[in-house]
């Protein structure tokens, strides 16, 4: 009876508590074929994938040519279909050794597919994991692809992933004036969206060419809420190995327009941060060249100083660190945003730059944002899948 007591006792205080949505109860869109492999039959199919298109242990090439889907070839985006690619290294057209499908780059010369290419297909799809942040170029390949595809009459097919930065909504909106490839559309760096809701507005807002004609079909992550937290079972690109580094980076990327390193060609990218010219005894790491991940990564062979952040508590997007690092190389009188056009390229917009040389303080900087974040937060209220 005492037993039966306190399991009453404790469904009461339960009862008034959220219920926790389970990571590993989450599915992936690749993870219900019930849900895309009627619309798959009889269709040729492209896709858009990398490692990280996985149905449970299997990949999703593997898996559709196992259910007899017929598969026409693999498109590779940068980091390669298996991932093993350095950042911003060219992706040659090859074969797949393991099925013989062809593997047509879209980070080579060109970043958008040969329509003579699509016209062999019905349908493409994309399954690539994103990590939520404006700068990191999945989301520009989907573009591409989508806007082919409108051109070429090609269905679509988004097979949604979480995004393991789901909970923040943070940072500039990207002005068009500063639209490139690390940044195509008007949103926020962090803009708290999965790759199938991002589909959904990209297409509504009319952000591609022929954006009506396209035919999009999107397959929601079923038991996903934005603000779960979601470790990555398999790491994205080669230099973001662990949760701690997708965390670190949508505050540590913009390192890249300056001489500093984030700690490619170690074994911990993207959590550190490092400069040759300020000796310290607090933490060093010397970057070497590492085939696949960082073959000639900045300040290779040197030792370099600065800020272990592996075990730092770290959430959304942070500016302390830039605005630590451009103190410290003023105060030497150095300028540390020695590549300020890919920057301002990172950012969307040269204010954030300016404000950071400028010595604005986080809030000024913040505050600067709002008008623009709460807009966007509107204006994407519509492509929601997933409760706010």
């Amino acid at each position: 009876m005492k037993q039966l007591l306190l399991v009453l006792l404790w469904l009461v205080l339960c009862s008034g508590q959220p219920a926790l949505a389970d990571s590993a109860a989450i599915r992936t869109g690749a993870e219900q074929p019930e849900r895309y492999l009627p619309l798959l039959a009889g269709k040729k199919v492209g896709l858009l994938v990398n490692q990280t298109s996985r149905v449970g242990e299997q990949h999703l090439v593997d898996f559709l040519l196992q259910q007899q889907v017929q598969v026409v070839g693999i498109f590779a985006p940068e980091h390669g279909f298996r991932g093993d690619y350095d950042a911003g290294a060219r992706v040659g057209d090859s074969r797949d050794p393991r099925t013989g499908l062809p593997i047509w780059s879209m980070y080579g010369a060109s970043k958008k597919p040969d329509l003579s290419l699509l016209q062999q297909l019905d349908l493409v799809i994309f399954d690539i994991q994103d990590v939520g942040v404006r700068y990191y170029t999945y989301i520009s390949s989907m573009h591409y692809m989508m806007e082919a595809a409108a051109a070429a009459g090609v269905a679509m097919l988004i097979l949604d992933r979480p995004n393991p930065n789901g909970a923040y909504l943070d940072g500039p909106v990207l002005d068009l004036k500063f639209q490139s490839f690390v940044g195509m559309h008007p949103i926020p760096l962090l803009h708290g969206m999965t790759v199938g809701e991002l589909a959904l507005m990209i297409k509504g807002e009319q952000w591609i060419a022929n954006a009506e004609k396209l035919q999009l079909t999107v397959i929601p992550n079923a038991n996903y809420q934005r603000d779960l937290p979601y470790e990555l079972p398999i790491p994205p690109s080669p230099n973001l190995p662990n949760a701690q580094a997708v965390r670190l980076y949508p505050s540590l990327g913009f390192f890249e327009a300056t001489p500093l390193s984030v700690g490619r060609g170690t074994p911990f990218p993207f959590q550190v941060l490092g400069y040759d010219q300020f000796a310290s005894d607090e933490f060093s790491f010397v970057p070497v060249s590492t085939p696949g991940a960082a073959l000639n990564p900045p300040l290779k062979d040197k030792k370099v100083y600065g800020e272990d952040l592996r075990q730092v508590s770290t959430d959304g997007l942070t500016l302390s660190y830039l605005m630590r690092w451009q103190q410290l190389f003023a105060s030497y009188a150095k300028v540390m945003f020695t590549a300020p056009d890919f920057m301002d390229k990172l950012a969307g917009t040269d204010q954030l730059r300016l404000q950071i040389e400028r010595g604005d303080s986080e809030p000024q900087i913040r505050d600067s944002w709002q008008s623009a974040l709460q807009q966007f937060r509107l204006q994407r209220q519509p492509y929601l899948l997933y409760p706010e």
